[in-house]
């Protein structure tokens, strides 16, 4: 079975990560997102296994020295990581995984697995996402002022990445995203990989073999 592709995808607050996301895998077969591992309270109507993997302290701690963590972060007083074990198989299994994460977690995977395909959104312009962040409803603006500082940070960090998809219409950085993964779904190692009988039938000079 052909190796699955991972997918790192990053981007500032307010930029439409996890929009575009979940239509992305709505949209194409054989993707999936990496469900993190964290030990912060769950919340109401959040579901173990779906939005987080919920787990203590000391489980998570035990984690870490077995060396199970891709990636991982201590944010307040709560970790959050990504599954080494949980990501292989899901990669062993053909299956394409999407990795949501910042650009420190994004250096973390890529200096474990180089092939892996990193992917930067970005916003049209730096008035357009504070006018997203303000949008919500929800902040005060010394609030609003800390998020755009913190924007500003990560995507300093843009030219660390493959691919940039810039999110000014919706449907097109979506469209954007979607020929990313089928283009790496086409790569000659893939294609070897998936259809190895049809190309040896091609070049086996025998007329009628399919």
């Amino acid at each position: 079975m052909a190796q699955g592709t991972l997918f790192i995808v990053s981007a500032p607050s307010g930029a439409g990560k996890t929009s575009l996301v979940r239509e992305l895998i709505e949209s194409l077969d054989g993707l999936q997102v990496s469900v993190s591992h964290t030990t912060r309270q769950r919340r109401p109507g959040e579901v173990d296994g779906v939005n987080y993997h919920f787990v203590d302290v000391p489980g998570f701690e035990a984690m870490i020295e077995r060396g199970e963590f891709f990636e991982y972060a201590r944010v307040f007083d709560n970790y959050y990581g990504t599954s080494r074990p949980a990501v292989e198989a899901m990669l062993a299994a053909g299956q394409d995984v999407i990795l949501e994460i910042d650009w420190q977690g994004a250096r973390q995977v890529r200096s474990q697995l180089p092939e892996a395909v990193s992917i930067f959104i970005l916003p049209p312009s730096r008035s357009e996402l504070e006018h997203r962040l303000a949008s919500r409803g929800t902040d005060e603006h010394a609030v609003i002022a800390r998020r755009m500082r913190e924007a500003v940070k990560e995507m300093s960090h843009f030219d660390e990445y493959d691919y940039l998809v810039i999110n000014d219409d919706f449907t097109t950085a979506l469209r954007e995203l979607q020929s990313l993964v089928i283009a790496r779904r086409l790569t000659l190692a893939r294609v070897r990989e998936r259809h190895g009988p049809l190309l040896a039938a091609l070049l086996s000079g025998e007329p009628g073999v399919e």
